[in-house]
């Protein structure tokens, strides 16, 4: 098999911004990452970490470098990118500076014991967090908050109550006041390759012990808006009187939403593939930290505006209103206008079967008129 690979380049002593070198390479499927890597080095010599404990990044997705060809072409076809951990923290192509996550051990040093009886333990500490190094860096918390506390050291606080009950108590004291602590965190489920979700339930476990969480049913996220819009239900129409072949538009789907999801296949527009669209948007911590929600919602909008969308698909209310209600809010954060529409799913439907009238009782509560009739 052949992949055709644009491979992340940047030498912070010559470079003034990152590019990336073509490649086309012959593989075999059980060739592993790491095969790959090797191979690139010979034809074209490179900085990396010559391992197989080490991670990378393919397509936007974290994974071990013993993932093989036939897995990479299973998830994502011959047509790849691969990239280092963290792009902002590269000395040298895939060789990082790692000072912001080595630093984050400290937060939690005194509940790791140092004196000469524990000795192992402290050691034994030490290198687990560091085999929590991708989690780290694949937290998408990182790219709108540099200083996050980190998954990692959510992760080793996990592990030090399991071995120190007694401790728990100031143990999730010191993540909890930490200023961008676990409130902060977003969840690694789309993030990484083959993912552990007993990782993401350790985190979520610590969440519930502080009580920081609120299901997205019971947020109000109607914050700059007392309107309530009536969307009606979801008809699940057999009969499509208008296509969107014409049209571009970004689906933000729920767990729950597959018969949604064959009503946007029968529209035949043009469903942009965004990876934002998969992120957590951080929506059970909003009302103590609407601004991470801000930050994360903004990004994902502007995305789909820059990538063509004509406007946003949601399929709940709670969406419509995060995204439709708080424009002004994510302006201000992101320091630019959102003008991307947003459509319910409903609603949608409802211009395809011819059902206009109706439609437009709710379109002219939007903060931005879709401008579809």
């Amino acid at each position: 098999m052949k992949l055709e690979i644009s491979l992340f380049r940047f030498d912070c002593k010559s470079d003034y911004l990152p590019y990336y070198t073509k490649h086309f390479l012959s593989v075999e499927e059980n060739n592993t990452l790491l095969t790959v890597l090797n191979k690139l080095n010979s034809e074209n010599e490179f900085s990396f970490e010559n391992s197989p404990s080490s991670y990378i990044v393919v397509n936007g997705i974290y994974m071990n470098v013993m993932t093989t060809c036939k897995q990479i072409k299973s998830n994502f076809g011959n047509d790849i990118k691969i990239e280092p951990l963290s792009i902002r923290r590269v000395n040298k192509d895939f060789i990082m500076n790692e000072d912001d996550f080595n630093s984050k051990l400290s937060i939690l040093s005194e509940f790791i014991s140092t004196d000469m009886l524990s000795t192992n333990i402290d050691k034994e500490f030490k290198e687990l967090y560091q085999s929590y190094k991708p989690y780290f860096y694949a937290s998408n918390t990182l790219n709108v908050e540099y200083n996050y506390i980190g998954d990692a050291i959510l992760l080793l606080a996990s592990n030090l109550i399991e071995k120190f009950p007694e401790k728990e108590k100031a143990i999730l004291n010191r993540i909890k006041e930490y200023e961008y602590g676990i409130e902060y965190h977003t969840s690694l489920s789309n993030r990484i390759l083959n993912f552990d979700q007993n990782i993401e339930d350790k985190i979520i476990a610590l969440r519930s012990k502080l009580n920081i969480s609120k299901p997205s049913e019971k947020q109000n996220f109607k914050i700059n808006s007392s309107k309530t819009i009536d969307f009606g239900s979801f008809k699940n129409s057999l009969e499509i009187k208008h296509s969107f072949e014409d049209f571009n538009l970004a689906y933000l789907k729920s767990e729950d939403s597959k018969e949604k999801t064959n009503l946007i296949s029968k529209l035949k527009a043009k469903v942009l593939n965004l990876s934002s669209l998969n992120q957590d948007l951080a929506k059970d911590t909003f009302h103590i930290n609407p601004e991470l929600t801000y930050k994360i919602t903004s990004n994902l909008m502007l995305d789909a505006y820059d990538s063509g969308a004509d406007f946003i698909v949601v399929d709940n209310d709670q969406d419509f209103y995060l995204l439709d209600s708080n424009r002004k809010n994510m302006e201000k954060i992101i320091g630019r206008e959102i003008n991307i529409p947003v459509l319910h799913i409903n609603e949608l439907e409802n211009l395809a079967i011819g059902e206009h009238d109706l439609v437009k009782t709710t379109l002219k509560n939007h903060t931005v008129d879709p401008q579809i009739i």
